[in-house]
């Protein structure tokens, strides 16, 4: 198989509702991505929707973005998208500009790594939903501590038979599954 046809596009997704409701982004060929789907978005949102107004937004293993630009497209004051895959982001970026969305803001870079780094702002809300296989919840929820602000909101998306282990002072805020997935909303700990 060729690089071309690896990376071509299998289809899209759509952002369900606000001010990019209907824009479609693409998903390409790549090991591990796998965009959250419809339902769990429409329910992960339906959430959401409180504490979305002016949020600040981390989108880890953003993949297609699917779940930063929903936040983005609902309100969210900024939202970071990151991004390992240079290829990826690069679509991420091409995106954002397409939909004309300024509030998105692309880091190409393994998420660790800029986890690991001094923080220079704090999130409200974060989507942690990493490829699958990789199995890095633990690793990046315990990298999430400084990165959060006073009470916020943690998305975990995961395989309905792996159960992460997060940190002690995440407390569960909601939670669902489908035939493939288990997914929740967690508080961090003020």
């Amino acid at each position: 198989m060729n690089q071309r046809a690896k990376s071509s596009p299998l289809g899209s997704v759509r952002i369900i509702a606000g001010s990019l409701r209907g824009s479609k982004l693409p998903v390409p060929d790549r090991p591990g991505l796998r965009p959250t789907s419809d339902r769990v978005r429409e329910t992960l949102f339906n959430w959401l929707q409180p504490a979305l107004p002016g949020a600040r937004v981390l989108d880890l293993f953003a993949g297609t973005g699917a779940l930063g630009f929903e936040a983005a497209s609902r309100g969210a004051g900024e939202v970071v998208l990151v991004e390992r895959d240079p290829e990826l982001a690069r679509s991420l970026r091409e995106q954002a500009a397409r939909l004309k969305a300024d509030r998105v803001r692309v880091v190409a870079e393994d998420a660790l790594a800029w986890l690991g780094r001094s923080p220079d702002l704090a999130f409200d809300l974060v989507f942690l939903d990493p490829p699958f296989a990789a199995s890095l919840w633990q690793p990046a929820a315990a990298a999430l501590a400084p990165w959060l602000a006073p009470g916020a909101l943690i998305y975990v998306e995961c395989p309905r038979n792996v159960s992460p282990s997060l940190p002690a002072g995440w407390v569960l805020h909601r939670e669902g599954q489908t035939r493939d997935v288990a997914y929740a909303l967690y508080r961090a700990g003020d």
